[in-house]
């Protein structure tokens, strides 16, 4: 599973892009802000000896990196699987710039394990886990 996305403005980049230090992050910055306006990315949690879940995470938009974000995720299209989240559009969109680079190293579109610890509302112990 892959997602086609195209390159946002550069005056759209230009707002987030002090938020974020590594080369990798920065070159991957225009994509993930052509993927958070479009306010939602279907995908599949993988499940460590088990069958992937699929998923639908939807937000809101605004425009500053600063203003905070509504993101839902409702697994497995079951509304009692649906768990919300509040950050920073800066925070949310740097777990948008990891499942990018996630998709494109392994072509999973999926979140990173720090975006389900926000989610879950779980306190990661193991730093490489983070």
């Amino acid at each position: 599973m892959t997602l086609e996305l195209k390159a946002a403005a550069t005056q759209d980049v230009a707002i987030f892009a002090p938020y974020y230090r590594e080369p990798s992050k920065k070159s991957t910055l225009p994509y993930a802000i052509t993927l958070y306006r479009s306010g939602e990315v279907m995908g599949e949690r993988a499940i460590e000896g088990g069958t992937p879940i699929p998923f639908e995470a939807k937000w809101r938009i605004s425009n500053l990196p600063s203003d905070l974000t509504l993101c839902r995720v409702m697994f497995d299209d079951d509304e009692e699987l649906s768990y919300e989240v509040m950050m920073e559009n800066s925070e949310f969109v740097d777990y948008l710039i990891d499942l990018i680079i996630n998709m494109r190293n392994n072509e999973v579109v999926d979140f990173p394990q720090a975006f389900y610890s926000k989610l879950f509302r779980i306190q990661l112990t193991t730093p490489d886990l983070v």
